[in-house]
């Protein structure tokens, strides 16, 4: 039996269908804010602003939304905590755990090979930009 067809045999969903939901968790988990998020909290649990601080750039109406997505998912757990001011905590739930592995090893990756894709877009862009005519 070939290995597509016990992936298909193992799990019904299929992601190249248009009407799979696995859809809308690729789009969760292939947003650059999402991975930034579950990248930090892997390292433990974070206060909002915290959390703001560690992802550099992030908008807190971004950070906000991109929470509450996560939080919707299931991989993000939001503990809040009655005191004045009230103290909101982030924390990985088991499956937001679950990705952790492939998160870091995507930064990992990414930190890596930058480089060399900055290289590659160098050379595409250069090629992009010959006169009409020439091959690219």
């Amino acid at each position: 039996m070939s290995d597509s067809i016990l992936l298909e045999t193992r799990y019904p969903w299929n992601v190249f269908n248009s009407q799979c939901p696995t859809r809308q968790v690729l789009d969760r988990i292939a947003d650059k804010w999402s991975v930034l998020i579950l990248r930090r909290l892997s390292d433990g649990t974070l206060r909002f602003a915290q959390l703001r601080r560690a992802v550099d750039g992030i908008s807190q109406k971004v950070l906000t939304n991109t929470l509450r997505g996560l939080e919707r998912d299931g991989l993000v757990t939001r503990r809040i905590y009655a005191s004045v001011p009230p103290r909101v905590e982030y924390s990985l739930t088991d499956l937001g755990r679950s990705l952790g592995g492939l998160v870091e090893g995507i930064c990992c990756w990414a930190e890596a090979n930058i480089e060399r894709v900055e290289a590659a877009r160098t050379v595409y862009d250069l090629a992009s930009a010959a006169p009409e005519g020439e091959i690219h």
